[in-house]
């Protein structure tokens, strides 16, 4: 399934416009793309089928599942079913920022579970306001100047707190699962920013950024996020950006970032997919799956996994689906 808007342009049109119709448009707003009404109506089509679609529990070796736990308000856990067959220190971490900085947790859904089935704690601000299991969004009163994003880059901070806590805490589900040296921050569109903004925490130890990148100097749109291009010196892990090829509306953003990221390992990896195409997809499409890859690379060490990024005929470099950069990175 391929959207010709992606999923975040679509959440974050309907934020902007909202908000441009009670207080006018904010500084710097970004030109999104315009559809015909036959892309519309196909853009149409897959949110109502994505909608529709079940929750999937991933491919990985747990079966996963999304909750709202009664501990954590406000945010969605994405998880492997059954923790008791879940070994000490077997399960990382990942704190996510949803597309358009939108307060639903069930947005990425799909890509979520497919993470979480591979042994993540992957925890996302808001609740399940799309998908199944939904409920109406409760209306936000509007800040001041009028127009403010419904979740935080503290938002998405709670969350990974609230897993370490729960994995020092007995009588916890999680109690002495989680291993506090594999956390990730990740997230999709304006919810990547959130993640750099995440990413200089020094127990961070692997960044994935979908589908985003930070804006230009003197034209950030999301400035109320406070990350800008000097953001970028704060990151000390490798990392990952998934971008859409040119017609994803970050691409230019995302590869910019990477121009100017000199002091660790960075790479891009960029399909055909738009913005955020892949999201809608089953079990998160190829982007979910090269998420993955990394996971396991930056946090387990996986050789396999390592050998998906590294070297000139890495599994990456050798799928056509796909276009790659690296900066920094290790030769073999």
């Amino acid at each position: 399934m391929k959207l010709v808007m992606g999923l975040a342009a679509l959440m974050s049109l309907t934020l902007v416009s909202a908000a441009v119709a009670q207080n006018g448009p904010p500084p710097n707003m970004p030109q999104f793309p315009k559809q015909t009404p036959e892309e519309k109506a196909k853009s149409d089509a897959d949110q109502a089928a994505y909608a529709k679609a079940p929750d999937t529990e991933g491919k990985g070796p747990y079966a996963a599942m999304k909750e709202q736990d009664p501990s954590l308000p406000n945010h969605v856990v994405y998880r492997p079913k059954d923790l008791s067959k879940v070994a000490p220190g077997a399960l990382g971490i990942v704190a996510w920022g949803n597309g358009a900085c939108s307060a639903d947790g069930a947005s990425s859904r799909l890509h979520l579970a497919e993470l979480a089935s591979y042994g993540y704690v992957v925890v996302a601000p808001g609740g399940v306001y799309s998908g199944p299991g939904s409920t109406p969004e409760p209306q936000r009163p509007a800040g001041a100047g009028g127009f403010t994003l419904a979740t935080t880059g503290d938002d998405v901070k709670a969350g990974l707190e609230w897993a370490l806590a729960e994995n020092a805490r007995p009588g916890s589900p999680y109690y002495g699962k989680i291993d506090p040296n594999k956390i990730a921050v990740s997230g999709f569109s304006c919810g990547g920013i959130q993640a750099i903004g995440l990413a200089g925490d020094p127990r961070v130890k692997a960044v994935i950024i979908d589908n985003s990148g930070t804006f230009p100097d003197g034209n950030n749109f999301l400035s109320a996020l406070g990350v800008t291009k000097a953001t970028l010196k704060t990151l000390h892990t490798p990392v990952l950006y998934i971008l859409g090829g040119p017609k994803d509306i970050a691409y230019n953003n995302g590869m910019d970032d990477f121009e100017q990221i000199n002091h660790v390992p960075v790479m891009v990896a960029a399909n055909n997919a738009g913005h955020g195409g892949d999201f809608l997809r089953p079990n998160g499409g190829p982007s979910a799956h090269v998420a993955v890859e990394w996971l396991q690379w930056q946090l387990r060490g996986d050789k396999t996994a390592e050998a998906y990024f590294v070297g000139e005929d890495c599994g990456l470099c050798t799928d056509k689906a796909w276009t790659i950069k690296r900066k920094n990175f290790p030769t073999q």
